[in-house]
């Protein structure tokens, strides 16, 4: 009886999260220009998309900043990890965890608020940088390395570190020993990071409201002006299009690290049987 609940439960769950993305994606071949009236079946929306300027212009500066955010967030966010992880007592530390922890507690609405008007005060001195990508880029990689930073700390936390003491007892200098030793045992969580990061930066609405301006709107910021006057399908068939790829890279993601931790897994046990 407590098994039946349970799948029970998890089953309403998983309904209650997916049912609205198949709706979306069925409503996306909805020949009916109102997104909640079904017509007929029809392609139409799709080829739609291509030829309407405003998404596509959308959609390629959101993925030009949720990479870059992503790359910048893994690279900080790793310097970060690295020394609350490995240095456990230095002058400031207490500080800098708490302020790499501190978006993640922190209202998007209040850091979006401080970040513009810091940007103001630097252009009113300086002139630069004007509101657009660069901008939104700041906004989100300072989230991002937040996140980044504690996916990676907590991969860091379960390494060996005689793995590395004995690679740096057999020679290798330090900038060998991360390449050749701590990287490879840490990517899975880099790639993990990225993702989570690359996801947090290309749905983001708030901080790209605060940051962005004129010729620079995301794809959430173009949905979300649209969804106040009016939805069509092709912002239906747009979500599906990423559903799909989004899909398919969690996928792949997925199946790298399963790969990537057996084959790490078969090589410590031969290491092992080799000692033995």
């Amino acid at each position: 009886m407590k098994h039946l609940f349970g799948k029970s439960w998890l089953t309403m769950i998983y309904v209650f999260l997916y049912i609205p993305i198949v709706t979306l994606v069925v409503y996306s071949f909805n020949a009916s220009p109102l997104v909640t009236v079904w017509s007929a079946f029809t392609l139409k929306w799709y080829p739609a998309v291509v030829h309407d300027s405003e998404l596509v212009g959308g959609l390629i500066l959101s993925l030009k900043v949720a990479l870059l955010s992503g790359l910048i967030s893994i690279v900080f966010g790793t310097f970060t990890a690295f020394a609350l992880v490995r240095y456990r007592k230095f002058t400031g530390r207490t500080f800098l965890a708490s302020m790499a922890n501190a978006p993640l507690v922190m209202p998007d609405v209040i850091v979006g608020l401080s970040l513009l008007l810091m940007l103001i005060s630097v252009q009113r001195w300086t002139g630069f940088p004007d509101r657009g990508m660069f901008t939104i880029l700041l906004g989100h990689a300072l989230v991002g390395t937040a996140y980044a930073t504690v996916v990676i700390m907590s991969r860091l936390r379960e390494i060996d570190t005689r793995l590395e003491e004995a690679a740096m007892d057999l020679g290798c200098k330090p900038f060998q020993v991360f390449a050749l030793v701590t990287l490879p045992l840490i990517a899975p969580a880099l790639v993990s990071a990225l993702l989570l990061t690359f996801t947090l930066s290309f749905d983001d609405v708030v901080l790209s409201a605060f940051l962005s301006g004129p010729g620079s709107t995301t794809l959430p910021l173009v949905i979300f002006s649209r969804a106040r006057l009016g939805l069509n399908p092709s912002i239906n068939a747009v979500a599906a299009i990423i559903i799909a790829v989004v899909s398919m890279v969690v996928i792949a993601s997925s199946l790298y690290q399963a790969r990537a931790e057996r084959r790490r897994q078969r090589e410590v046990n031969e290491a092992y049987a080799q000692t033995n």
